[in-house]
């Protein structure tokens, strides 16, 4: 039975509370709230804060109801999204969001209504700029996650910043001129030291002795054939000379330089060389002549040759700084490139693409620079900050290897076309005049006048796409090479 108390108030009390203890305040016509409660024992008030969600920004954090965009699975995740719901807000939010009778459509979306969506983050796509890297037109959707999105960048490759082996090389000559250094397609290494050449085998580090020019000559280029059997020697007297690198026997003596031959070239079956005497001789070793053709165009000393990978092409550098593109087919330049300032030594032909040549100019130039030989449009063009000594394209990866001089003796790689930096090397103490790359593409060998060889893992290898480790086979000790 209703105790009076409840009978005149229309309220059922708790025991012990009466109605003096119970105070309704009236705020507006329109709200009325709860003042305060007190107990029997202590009055106390105290204010319960309820926010006016109408004023928030709900849309920004996608609190709003909306249609479900796919239809949820039966005996998906709605009985643990009550559940959860139930815990953090209560047992009037267990249910799915419903709209007033008769309230339409638009009540579904209320402020005051509880939501599928709660907790869930929204980016505002008024504020976001497309620019943004948190942009959902460049992650794909709201949350960021997309199964058709790209794979993150990989991490920049490691390159081992020291040499992995040093050789010690006596008479190597600070000649930007020279080319006294190659490596074999069977792995030996030839070197000039003044008089003599010398061959380091890489597989066991022996070293043997080819030649010796005698006093009154010097070695001033060597060149390996792309077999890598025979060896071609150019001398300060203008002579080329060819050996057999395995039985090591002089195989042809060709003249027809005036003077010093800096610089060798073969083909597949031809024999360039250049020299002091501005001139370019085109060599067949399989006819008696000393040489088949003569090339003309340089002004001043050719220190520069490349044969492109087809043969098809010839390119020639000079201290004239000019470079010029030869064919077989006409004893003139097909292209004249004077772009640079300084002379060109560093030539290389790109071994991922037919017609594409670089070129590095020295220390008043100090660019490398990217040619179309097709139509001679230059591509691009890199201000290295020193003289470019020699220039190396890898055949694993679309890299370049540069070599400077003036002013800072270092070496760079280069990622192409981008031409980011990919490392830079140090450990010369003179300029880097010197450059061969190992048969596998992985290791390359720089010279300096300082008189020392050094080795450097710089590219990966052609299957894995990692950096090279040491196998074993160097020692990380000093050893000279004669």
């Amino acid at each position: 039975m209703a105790s009076p108390q409840s009978t005149k108030t229309g309220l059922n009390l708790p025991a012990g509370m009466n109605q003096t203890s119970l105070r309704l305040e009236t705020f507006s016509s329109s709200f009325r709230g709860i003042s305060s409660l007190s107990s029997p024992s202590k009055s106390t008030c105290s204010d319960r804060f309820i926010p006016c969600r109408s004023s928030s920004r709900l849309h920004a954090f996608d609190l709003q109801d909306k249609e479900p965009t796919t239809p949820v699975k039966e005996g998906g995740n709605e009985a643990y999204s009550r559940l959860l719901k139930s815990e953090l807000f209560g047992s009037d939010f267990a249910s799915p969001c419903l709209s007033p009778a008769g309230a339409g459509q638009g009540s579904a979306s209320s402020p005051m209504s509880p939501c599928t969506n709660m907790l869930r983050f929204k980016t505002d796509r008024s504020n976001s700029s497309p620019n943004s890297p948190f942009s959902p037109s460049v992650l794909g959707n709201d949350n960021g996650f997309s199964s058709d999105s790209s794979p993150p960048p990989k991490p920049p490759r490691k390159v081992p910043k020291t040499p992995h082996k040093v050789l010690d090389a006596p008479s190597l000559q600070d000649d930007f001129y020279l080319n006294v250094v190659d490596w074999s397609s069977q792995n030996v290494l030839a070197v000039g030291l003044g008089t003599c050449v010398y061959l380091w085998t890489a597989s066991n580090s022996k070293v043997k002795k080819l030649c010796d020019l005698g006093p009154n000559d010097s070695v001033c280029s060597v060149q390996w054939t792309r077999e890598g059997s025979y060896i071609s020697v150019g001398t300060s007297h203008g002579q080329v000379q060819v050996w057999d690198g395995t039985q090591g026997k002089r195989v042809r003596t060709m003249g027809g330089h005036q003077t010093r031959t800096g610089v060798l070239a073969w083909n597949s079956r031809i024999l360039s060389s250049g020299s002091r005497d501005r001139n370019i001789l085109q060599h067949d070793i399989r006819v008696p002549k000393d040489y088949v053709s003569k090339l003309v165009g340089h002004k001043s000393e050719v220190c520069g040759l490349k044969w492109s990978h087809d043969d098809r092409e010839l390119a020639s550098g000079g201290n004239d700084n000019q470079l010029l593109v030869w064919n077989n087919h006409s004893q003139q330049p097909i292209l004249k490139l004077t772009e640079h300032t300084a002379a060109v030594k560093a030539i290389t032909w790109s071994p991922h693409q037919s017609g594409l040549l670089a070129s590095g100019g020295g220390t008043a130039d100090r660019c490398i620079r990217f040619w179309n030989t097709t139509n001679g449009h230059q591509l691009n063009s890199i201000d290295t900050g020193s003289q470019v000594c020699n220039l190396a394209w890898s055949k694993n990866v679309n890299e370049i290897v540069s070599t400077h001089g003036y002013s800072q003796n270092q070496i760079m790689l280069w990622k192409y076309p981008s031409m980011a930096k990919v490392a830079t090397l140090t450990g010369h103490s003179m300029r880097v005049l010197y450059l061969a790359t190992s048969p596998d593409g992985q290791t390359i060998v720089t010279g300096a006048g300082d008189e020392t060889l050094r080795f450097w893992n710089v590219f990966p290898s052609v299957k894995m796409q990692t950096p090279v480790k040491d196998t074993g086979l160097w020692s990380l000790g000093r050893s000279q090479i004669r």
